[in-house]
């Protein structure tokens, strides 16, 4: 699916992460593997410190923390917010929906649309896209789009293919009509027959969590995970972004009539160090405009990976200038998509710690 939106921008942004930094070293001993083989692992991955959320602490809990930054220091009334998203694959409960409860704990008004998204890494781009539609039917003028994950609390701690990689966060974008700004572009596509390659197999209807599904069994290379614990078939998924998402890009830049040079830089989701310098590669794009150190420094907060990489990259920038940025997520779906936009000047391009 391609659309096209009349001038929309991000007007404030914040990203919330947990305040707790556990680094790689500290853990290797938890992994079935040399400390030799998991320090070349960090080295080619990037992997060196992550994020994570403390027992009992959910992603509503990092969601409402941005909620209410962007109330304090954004110049935004609460009677100001006409609809308030949420994309998360980490709900408090399987109901009520997450995003009602987020707005009774903010104290927001009746008449504001609240709405659940389930997508993960292209969940920052699917949620833009569904705040752009609502502005565009004009019944909207001001809505919050919040990404948050705590998907650690779902990996096991003896996967070496997940755990060293995971990171929780959550962030609060507010979206607004732009009348002087340039259209938007955007591109999504999914593919549902190859949704297994990143999957919690049990805790929804198909599966339910039972005392066997808790069982840690060796996944056969070694990492031990549940039925419970988030799985991700790694090759797949690299293959998966090397085939479909630089076409995508092409697709979405000749769409959009922009030519890649004038792209300031190329925000994408951030899954490792190695799949992005290989997807610069294959776009034919220089390293340097794929920033690839949100991992390194927080880890894969899955939706919420592209907005931490607007704020820690280009956070003071985009407080006084506007930059034509390219947004891209991919995995969990399978989802793939993409926007052209001009980011900036923005009220707030924050990243701050979750204070409870």
């Amino acid at each position: 699916m391609r659309f096209r939106v009349a001038g929309k921008k991000i007007g404030s942004l914040v990203t919330v992460l947990p305040p707790r930094e556990v680094r790689f070293e500290d853990e290797m001993d938890n992994y079935g593997f040399s400390r030799q083989k998991s320090m070349k692992l960090k080295t080619v991955m990037g992997f060196d410190r992550h994020r994570l959320a403390d027992p009992g602490v959910c992603a509503s809990d990092l969601c409402l923390f941005g909620l209410e930054y962007l109330l304090a220091h954004a110049a935004l009334r609460r009677d100001e917010v006409d609809a308030l998203i949420l994309v998360t694959q980490t709900p408090d409960h399987l109901l009520p929906p997450t995003s009602n409860l987020i707005q009774g704990r903010a104290g927001l008004g009746r008449d504001t649309l609240c709405m659940d998204i389930n997508q993960g890494c292209a969940g920052f781009i699917v949620g833009l896209f569904q705040a752009f539609l609502l502005l565009e039917t004009g019944v909207a003028k001001k809505v919050v789009v919040l990404n948050g994950d705590t998907l650690s609390h779902r990996v096991s701690p003896r996967d070496r293919n997940t755990f060293p990689i995971v990171g929780d966060a959550a962030s609060a974008a507010l979206v607004e009509n732009d009348p002087d700004g340039p259209p938007v572009h955007g591109v999504i596509h999914m593919d549902g027959s190859g949704a297994k390659a990143l999957i919690v197999p049990a805790g929804g209807a198909r599966i339910p969590n039972s005392p066997e599904t808790a069982v840690e069994t060796d996944a056969g290379d070694g990492n031990f995970r549940s039925l419970n614990h988030f799985c991700m078939d790694g090759a797949a998924v690299f293959n998966f972004v090397q085939i479909e998402v630089p076409p995508m890009i092409d697709e979405l830049l000749t769409f959009a009539d922009c030519p890649r040079e004038s792209v300031e830089s190329f925000l994408f989701h951030q899954p490792n160090k190695f799949m992005l310098e290989k997807l610069a590669d294959a776009m034919r794009v220089p390293r340097e405009k794929v920033p690839n150190n949100v991992v390194t420094h927080f880890g894969n907060g899955s939706s919420v990976t592209i907005p931490t990489n607007i704020c820690f990259n280009f956070g003071e920038r985009l407080k006084k200038e506007k930059l034509r940025m390219c947004l891209g997520g991919f995995g969990v779906g399978l989802t793939w998509g993409g926007i052209v936009m001009d980011l900036g000047p923005m009220n707030v391009c924050d990243l701050v710690d979750y204070a409870p």
